[in-house]
């Protein structure tokens, strides 16, 4: 091979180098992280289809327990509400044997759609008395949800305790009036 043959030869080799260096940084590459990207979007939606395709299966059972819970909420009117909880606390305490000392209204808050009440209860009576009471705020289906909880004993034993009892109630669809 005489040199400028040699030449370019080496500069064709040299010219198909570079030329596949641009096309690996330029196709290449890019097309290599497009098809990763799209790979893991497909698992990503397969996913959530799955997990789409599992709240159909149980949409009766949804559906049922939402009308429950939306059953089951305050009165629309802040006054009906209250009503229905002082109510509910007098019925507690009469199943349970509790006293009831104090209770009262805590105000409320809103959001668009909905409205909670607060309510405190000081109460006293003995340990089943009180572990009767909290069961059945508990097992009733009414929409109360107990944000804070004290007990503390009156006596030396344990046998008289007083309990703290803060809860609030939620109303769906209050009345305009009510939000203000």
């Amino acid at each position: 091979m005489n040199p400028s043959k040699r030449q370019q030869f080496l500069v064709l080799i040299a010219a198909v180098g570079v030329a596949l260096l641009v096309c690996d940084s330029l196709v290449v590459t890019p097309l290599m992280r497009l098809w990763k990207e799209r790979g893991t979007r497909i698992v990503e939606l397969r996913k959530s289809v799955a997990r789409g395709s599992d709240i159909l299966g149980r949409e009766q059972t949804l559906r049922n327990r939402w009308d429950s819970m939306r059953t089951n909420t305050l009165g629309g009117d802040v006054s009906v509400a209250e009503n229905q909880v002082m109510k509910a606390f007098d019925k507690w305490s009469v199943d349970s044997g509790i006293s009831i000392n104090s209770r009262k209204s805590q105000g409320k808050s809103s959001g668009d759609e909905y409205l909670t009440l607060g309510c405190r209860v000081d109460a006293s009576g003995s340990v089943s008395a009180v572990a009767r009471f909290l069961y059945e705020i508990e097992k009733d289906p009414m929409a109360l949800k107990v944000e804070h909880l004290e007990i503390s004993t009156r006596d030396g034993q344990g046998r008289q305790l007083t309990l703290g009892l803060q809860v609030s109630g939620l109303v769906l669809n209050p009345s305009p009036d009510a939000r203000n």
